[in-house]
């Protein structure tokens, strides 16, 4: 996605205040605190953490920034009007109640909060039923310790035979519940438990129904193994004791995963090249405002989204108020029901909250500005991810224009194109998004998406190669596809000038 906007005219406007960036600003861990302690006191509810809540209680999910109308801002930013107000937009899951449900709070004003409006029905149309709340870390463990030590134990000879089972030789993988609507269904894949462990599959699938509040009264609905349902684990086993199940054995991997290893496997001999900065850098940070030559932006990144900027402004003109990234989604097949199931919408795991370090050297050049993130969600207080966002400044070792003229009197003009780079990396389990925002010396703002990490894999069996390619013995790439959706807000020539119409971006449901 590029858009370009030649023969700029400089603003005559007063210079723009770094002050005013403020205003796009993430939620501060003070902030968060704030708006937790206020929630605590007057929802009037029993409130446990989200780490310790069961699926019967209630429990603050995530608090964010609420930005404020875009009428607003223009008004503060261009007019000289009023400060928007500062305020948070929290989620809440209400399990201890006659009517569960998910309900979404804007809370402000910020830093000393007084009052919460539910803003869920103004936004979705309705209540949002409990069913489509996302999967706390806490319930998906307990999945997982269900199956361990509840499921499996009823098929011991079946699970010895395919994976040599212990209790730690496999690691299980969920997929996004539900069918069709009001399903709370979960089916899980199998793996190796080695480094890599996607890689290797061993071809059992169990679903697991937790519609139930009360986790006592989970119980599996379905096992797949080697193309054939089950009822349940007792029928695998009964089946398999009877020689009615045709096992294939998946030769065990390495301790370090093997080729599913992340370890280099030649060793460099001499060190590559590194970038410089001649005279220190050409950029400025200022509170979340950058300032690179002719241009200016203020950032974000909450935990749903990934970096997010706004008020982009060339020789001082505005012409991009926001560019964000709305959602990562991605759509499997396969001939096994937990992969031919699978659609993700991965804003509902959260790009922020999953953008980890950048390493200096690999992730980014070791000169980058590097910038620490705050957020709440599924936690107990703020969580920090620190040197999650990069900054650099990147020679492309590309002319930006030039010409050769070969003439009476040959003459050579060019220009290098060096571009200001706003980059983070998130990482949603198997997958690693690169996250770049660019801005080139000609009024070009780009944004570039790179895909890295492990691919999703099931078990390769009967007619698996119509659904992918087979990248080890006993293991299918899946066929998959990836839509990411950005949303454009240009400021062209005044804001009367609408390039595109966003819809109201699918934040966080993934139910049906």
């Amino acid at each position: 996605m590029v858009c370009e906007k030649q023969h700029l005219k400089v603003s005559s406007k007063k210079k723009d205040n770094v002050a005013h960036s403020l205003v796009f600003d993430d939620l501060s861990p003070g902030e968060m605190i704030q708006v937790k302690s206020y929630l605590q006191q007057n929802l009037r509810v029993p409130l446990v953490d989200a780490p310790e809540a069961e699926p019967s209680d209630n429990c603050i999910y995530s608090i964010v920034l609420q930005l404020p109308p875009k009428t607003e801002v223009l008004k503060f930013l261009d007019h000289q009007g009023a400060r928007p107000t500062r305020q948070a937009l929290a989620v809440v899951f209400f399990g201890n109640q006659k009517d569960p449900n998910v309900t979404e709070y804007v809370v402000g004003p910020l830093p000393e909060p007084a009052y919460h409006h539910d803003v869920t029905v103004q936004k979705y149309g309705g209540k949002l039923p409990y069913y489509r709340r996302v999967q706390l870390r806490k319930e998906m463990d307990d999945v997982n310790n269900f199956l361990k030590n509840e499921e499996f134990t009823k098929a011991p000879n079946f699970m010895n035979q395919i994976s040599d089972y212990n209790g730690t030789t496999v690691v299980p993988r969920g997929y996004p519940p539900g069918l069709k609507s009001g399903d709370r269904k979960i089916w899980l894949s199998h793996f190796q438990n080695v480094p890599g462990y996607i890689l290797h599959p061993i071809g059992l699938e169990v679903q697991v129904d937790v519609s139930s509040l009360d986790p006592s009264q989970w119980k599996v609905s379905k096992a797949f193994y080697n193309g054939r349902y089950f009822e349940n684990m007792e029928d695998l086993e009964s089946q398999f004791n009877q020689g009615n199940v045709k096992v294939v054995k998946v030769k065990k991997a390495p301790s370090d995963g093997g080729y599913s290893s992340l370890k280099r496997r030649v060793p460099h001999t001499e060190p590559g090249p590194l970038q410089y900065e001649p005279r220190g850098p050409r950029y400025r940070v200022r509170n979340n405002k950058v300032e690179f030559m002719s241009w200016s932006f203020a950032f974000g990144m909450d935990a749903y989204g990934a970096p997010r900027v706004f008020d982009i402004r060339f020789k001082g003109e505005r012409i991009v108020y926001e560019l964000s990234l709305q959602e990562g989604s991605s759509t499997y097949g396969s001939n096994s029901p937990a992969v031919m199931l699978t659609r993700y919408m991965d804003l509902s795991y959260g790009f922020g909250y999953h953008a980890f370090t950048l390493i200096q050297g690999i992730d980014c050049p070791y000169l980058a500005t590097y910038l620490d993130r705050h957020y709440f969600f599924d936690s107990t207080l703020p969580l920090t991810r620190k040197n999650s966002i990069c900054i650099f400044e990147q020679n492309s070792e590309m002319p930006l224009r030039r010409h050769f003229d070969r003439a009476q009197n040959p003459f050579y003009g060019g220009l290098v194109d060096s571009v200001l780079v706003f980059r983070s990396i998130s990482s949603t389990d198997n997958y690693d998004y690169v996250w770049d925002f660019m801005f080139h010396q000609n009024g070009a703002v780009g944004v570039r998406v790179y895909a890295s990490g492990y691919i999703q894999t099931a078990f390769f069996f009967g007619d698996a190669s119509k659904f992918g390619n087979m990248v080890q013995e006993s293991t299918l790439g899946a066929i998959h596809t990836h839509t990411i959706n950005f949303k454009v807000d240009m400021d062209l020539s005044g804001i009367n000038y609408v390039l595109f119409e966003d819809l109201p971006p699918s934040r966080l449901w993934s139910g049906l």
